[in-house]
């Protein structure tokens, strides 16, 4: 029954943040966080296709995992580019097998000496239109269950759907401006916690909870903050280290 509410608010959440200034880096870095809570799995990465139709990772759980997503989109492997290609969810990928892992050529291995053991994608789509998907881990060998993955298949249609229709309210017609400039303010923002981590000589994902803590209460969005640092309008000092 706990289990049952938490589900329900998080969704409630996703649906909540379409009322308020939308800052869809934030909500994806949520839903994230959001799918390792609810779902049996240790790591997650959000991939987004660009204008020139290539995935680019733009959220995950952690830096552990976007470095290993990085990886796999130099290759064009892996599980997730699959997914999005066909549409079709890939699940139960037993990293540890030769013969499931052969179309991923070095993607498996680097999953494995990351300490992943199984991984699962979830498409991202609204009827025939897919727009990325989603990168499940676990750090052992283990299946998916049908409710979680039905709940992953959910969280990832909640996270279509609000992405599209933001889409649709700030530019009258459903184009790809948006994730185009989504994928601009992430490379701000990854320049913003290079900053601060080299700054404070912390780790990538503290830098980065920092910023989320400074900029959410001000209702600011992580791109414009992010910048400040960058460009050393803001002083750092004024952040929340964690």
């Amino acid at each position: 029954m706990a289990s049952q509410q938490r589900t329900l608010e998080i969704l409630v959440e996703a649906v909540d943040s379409l009322i308020d200034d939308f800052d869809l880096i934030d909500f994806l870095h949520r839903l994230a966080s959001r799918c390792v809570e609810l779902l049996d799995v240790d790591a997650v990465g959000v991939m987004i296709v660009d204008p020139h139709g290539e995935l680019q990772v733009i959220a995950a759980s952690d830096e552990h995992t976007r470095l290993l997503e990085l990886f796999a989109l130099q290759h064009e492997q892996g599980p997730c580019v699959e997914c999005y290609r066909s549409g079709q969810a890939q699940l139960d990928i037993d990293l540890e097998s030769p013969q499931v892992t052969a179309a991923f050529g070095p993607f498996a291995e680097h999953a494995r000496q990351a300490g992943f053991r199984t991984t699962h994608a979830i498409p991202m789509r609204l009827r025939h239109q897919i727009i990325g998907a989603l990168n499940l881990f676990h750090s052992r060998t283990a299946r998916i269950s049908e409710s979680d993955a039905q709940l992953a298949q959910a969280l990832a249609d909640v996270a279509t759907i609000a992405i599209l229709q933001q889409r649709t309210i700030e530019q009258g017609n459903v184009d790809k401006a948006q994730l185009q400039a989504a994928l601009h303010s992430r490379v701000a923002i990854e320049q913003a916690k290079g900053v601060l981590a080299e700054r404070w000589q912390v780790g990538l994902d503290e830098a980065f909870e920092s910023l989320r803590d400074y900029a959410r209460p001000r209702r600011m969005r992580l791109a414009d903050l992010a910048r400040q640092v960058v460009e050393g309008t803001l002083d750092t000092a004024a952040l929340v280290r964690r």
